[in-house]
């Protein structure tokens, strides 16, 4: 792609222990590479998890906006952040666009940004730190932000989903099992999280009547789970639909990290996610499909209900997906699918434009300052 867009030499991404956050900083960072040929380096942030993560993460970071830059070498001290592994690349002139998804990374995206004079991008809301701290700040249009100059909402996540790229994973990862049939099924299953539960009697309740229609109708299914549906749950999906001649690919998360979801939607005709997982469905989405939305468990905590009845947890998703339905990126199945009528066209895609990590990318490089 021409560079013909004024942005910044260098892209840091700052890299944390989830992937669907890291997902979408790379999702952004590429976009803007291609429009302006930016460099792009990751930097992996410290983990912290009980007291020690609420300490440095929620209470001494929410000072960052108004350190000093010695306060921000000492708080990085604190955090235990190798600077001087850094320091040598970013202290020289390149203007530097920084770039973190989620809690964890966030604060150091702030102070790193501060401390060598970059330009700052947060995606989602951190829980801590003010979006207007950020240079630029790309939100999801369910957190209902309240609108401010250097904000962006998005419909759905960001992701690095990048439709050139997805036949070429397909043929590489699933080169030994081809010729697929003319139908084939990728379903992209979530798990547990604050609001929702994937549970084995989910699996056996669903999951059969999936098989049933995929054999049915000649189709292959590609199947992968994610770190959050749990050993449990994994072995069912595999009891489900492990001995299926349908199944034609199955990669358990609680057995492997690796991410086969590019090379799935590369080869698929129809996709299904669990709705759990907003970062998938736009992934799907991302890359042309109606996808089809797999209704889950809910969790019935009094905490889920206060969030519910103000307007959170389940709530602010289900509305997610009801915009996400009438743009025609999604069909909701409810909670007992008919697999058997959302098989039926031989391949369940949309014309409607999705590429929300390319729109924040445009968004960041109009508001960058002119040479």
């Amino acid at each position: 792609m021409n560079n013909q867009k004024t942005g910044p030499g260098r892209i840091v991404l700052f890299v944390d222990e989830t992937r669907g956050h890291n997902h979408q900083s790379l999702g952004v960072a590429r976009w803007v590479e291609r429009l302006c040929g930016a460099e792009i380096y990751e930097i992996r942030v410290p983990s912290f998890t009980g007291l020690q993560r609420l300490r440095i993460l929620k209470q001494q970071a929410r000072h960052l906006g108004t350190a000093s830059p010695e306060e921000i070498r000492e708080w990085l001290r604190t955090t235990g952040f190798a600077l001087e592994a850094h320091e040598d690349t970013l202290s020289d002139k390149t203007e530097t666009l920084y770039i973190a998804t989620g809690n964890s990374s966030s604060p150091f995206c702030l102070a790193l940004s501060r401390l060598f004079q970059g330009r700052s991008a947060v995606i989602m809301t951190p829980t801590v730190l003010d979006t207007r701290l950020f240079d630029f700040a790309i939100v999801p249009l369910h957190d209902h932000p309240d609108p401010a100059s250097n904000l962006i909402t998005t419909l759905g996540a960001p992701n690095h989903i990048y439709y050139p790229e997805l036949q070429a994973a397909a043929a590489e990862t699933f080169a030994p099992l081809l010729p697929f049939p003319k139908k084939v099924i990728a379903l992209l299953l979530g798990g547990g999280d604050a609001n929702y539960e994937l549970t084995p009697d989910w699996v056996r309740f669903v999951l059969p009547s999936l098989r049933e229609a995929a054999e049915k109708q000649g189709a292959a299914l590609l199947v992968t789970t994610s770190r959050r549906t749990g050993a449990e749950a994994d072995a069912a999906v595999e009891s489900v639909l492990g001995e299926s001649p349908a199944t034609r690919y199955m990669l358990l998360a609680s057995r492997s990290q690796e991410n086969p979801v590019p090379a799935m939607l590369g080869a698929a005709t129809h996709v299904l996610v669990t709705e759990d997982s907003v970062s998938m469905a736009s992934e799907a989405a991302t890359a042309g499909f109606r996808v089809g939305l797999l209704r889950v468990e809910r969790k019935q905590s009094p905490l889920t209900k206060i969030r519910r009845h103000l307007g959170g947890g389940t709530v602010k998703f289900d509305a997610l997906f009801k915009e996400m339905a009438a743009r025609g990126l999604v069909d909701d199945l409810g909670t007992a699918p008919d697999f058997d009528a959302f098989l039926t066209p031989a391949v369940r895609k949309t014309d409607v434009p999705f590429n929300e990590a390319k729109r924040a990318a445009e968004w960041i490089l109009s508001r960058w300052p002119q040479s």
